[in-house]
């Protein structure tokens, strides 16, 4: 993948992740949103899992300034514990029952 579309993907992926957070303030400048809560980014990472499998780097790359790798680690754990993400050989993770 050339870089410069690695760039666009990765615009629509945090445009996809930002369109899912609520917006405290807004004008012409700057937006002002919230941080997910924890049922928030677990859902946010399953989405993402949902396209591909991705390692925590990936994810944290994604989500940069919307949640630190610290929680990301927790939720994937917790999303694990629950029997809805993996982790693979590879050391990415992978959402169960997609292909």
């Amino acid at each position: 993948m050339s870089s410069k579309r690695r760039k666009k993907k990765d615009l629509e992926d945090s445009e996809e992740v930002e369109n899912k957070l609520k917006v405290v303030y807004s004008d012409k400048d700057i937006v002002v949103m919230t941080a997910p809560n924890e049922e928030e980014l677990k859902q946010i990472l399953l989405d993402l899992l949902t396209e591909k499998p991705m390692n925590l780097k990936e994810l944290h790359s994604k989500l940069s300034g919307i949640a630190s790798e610290d929680k990301i680690r927790r939720a994937l754990a917790s999303l694990s514990e629950k029997g809805q993400v993996t982790l693979l050989e590879d050391g990415k993770y992978a959402k169960l029952g997609t292909d």
